[in-house]
């Protein structure tokens, strides 16, 4: 028996752009899909830049960790934009991002030997999902109705596609040559977007992109949540009870302040002009990677109770600081600022962001920092009460 005609149109329909103001538009079950599969990516990393650490090769160990999330963060990223503005739900798209989520495993896969200084696998699996949307912008450039976007699909694929061949290439070069190919690289992957979306209005929905960038940040949270219950659990085993009590509670405090600070505001509003998109875009590299990075600082922590002679106990606060007060002067920049309140108006979150950076010489560093984060908390609830407050008008 034949298909209703309904059914059979639904394998395969036109691509075009949504509308900006569609209703009620969310995260897609295959967008969740999407991200729970690179949190293996994200895992990898935070947990390689943490053994880095622990072996005594700090230095080392951050440049590996930058280079390999920037994979990670452009790689989502590419999928999610391109989501916002394209996504048909039909057979094709459905396979483009399977194809996608194989070059993601494939890219945490590799993220080990990166840090070794092999990029070999990371980069094929970055080509495979990069090459995927190539795919997609394609496929866009051909069914799009709007000219205007067609252009603005061929210009992604044609700049994506020239990068892929830098991005293989670079891994014949001298090793002496190869970190300044990375940068150009870089740079290059950051103006493609800027360049391709010169002379047409923007596709993408701004309540989905927020909501986007926030599940992602929900599940880079959650894997720092493990790390402060690796602590837990170490700790209700007797062995160093006070100090992983402390370590987890300043780690628990500390992410669940973090989480609040995030979703306080809503980002949709944020994110109306393509300026506007590029800078809370681009900023969020820091302040996943800089999430991302607390778990890894709480596991550099454990390690020094039970081996203590293989990492300085400030090089493990470090890491975790340094991280907790990117984090929180991003989200001040990119979601509190913005909104022209009093709090964002306020200099709290700096100052905090400070003295989160000279816990280390403290007795007990991770704790300080989560009560740091509380009255940082605390203060921003206290001014965004004050916002809420109806403006007085004088009587007649």
């Amino acid at each position: 028996m034949a298909l209703p005609e309904p059914t059979r149109r639904s394998l395969r329909r036109p691509i075009r752009g949504r509308d900006r103001g569609e209703e009620y538009r969310t995260a897609t079950s295959l967008e969740l899909f999407f991200d729970l599969c690179f949190v293996v990516a994200v895992s990898q990393a935070s947990d390689q830049l943490a053994h880095q650490a622990i072996e005594g090769h700090l230095a080392r160990g951050l440049g590996y960790y930058a280079a390999s999330f920037f994979a990670i963060w452009w790689a989502w990223m590419g999928f999610s934009w391109f989501a916002s503005a394209y996504d048909t739900d039909d057979v094709p798209y459905r396979i483009a991002t399977f194809v996608q989520i194989v070059g993601a495993l494939v890219l945490a896969a590799g993220i080990p030997d990166a840090f070794a200084g092999d990029f070999t696998v990371i980069t094929a699996g970055y080509a495979v999902m990069r090459i995927a949307v190539v795919g997609q912008w394609l496929r866009a450039s051909r069914e799009d109705s709007d000219p205007a976007r067609r252009r603005v699909a061929r210009r992604y694929a044609g700049g994506i596609s020239l990068l892929q061949v830098g991005w293989i290439g670079r891994l014949w070069l001298p090793e002496q040559w190869q970190m300044l190919a990375f940068a150009v690289l870089v740079i290059a992957e950051l103006l493609v977007p800027v360049v391709s979306e010169r002379g047409a209005a923007a596709a993408w929905h701004p309540e989905h992109i927020a909501e986007r960038f926030g599940l992602f940040t929900l599940i880079v949270l959650g894997e720092t949540v493990a790390s402060a219950t690796l602590a837990v659990q170490e700790a209700l085993d007797g062995e160093h009870l006070v100090q992983l009590s402390l370590i987890a509670a300043g780690g628990l405090l500390t992410v669940f302040t973090m989480w609040w600070m995030y979703f306080a505001r809503p980002g949709a509003a944020l994110i109306t002009t393509q300026t506007q998109a590029f800078r809370w875009g681009y900023g969020h590299y820091f302040i996943l990677g800089s999430a991302a990075a607390v778990g890894a600082g709480l596991e550099i922590a454990l390690a020094l109770l039970g081996h203590p002679h293989t990492v300085s106990g400030f090089s493990a606060a470090w890491v975790f600081t340094v991280a907790v007060a990117t984090f929180v002067i991003l989200a001040w920049l990119l979601h509190v600022r913005p909104h022209g309140s009093r709090a964002g108006r306020s200099w709290a979150h700096p100052a905090i962001a400070v003295l989160i950076l000279l816990t280390p010489f403290t007795g007990q560093p991770y704790l300080t920092t989560g009560l740091l984060m509380v009255v940082l908390l605390a203060v921003s609830l206290r001014a965004a009460s004050h916002d809420m407050l109806p403006t007085a008008t004088p009587s007649g």
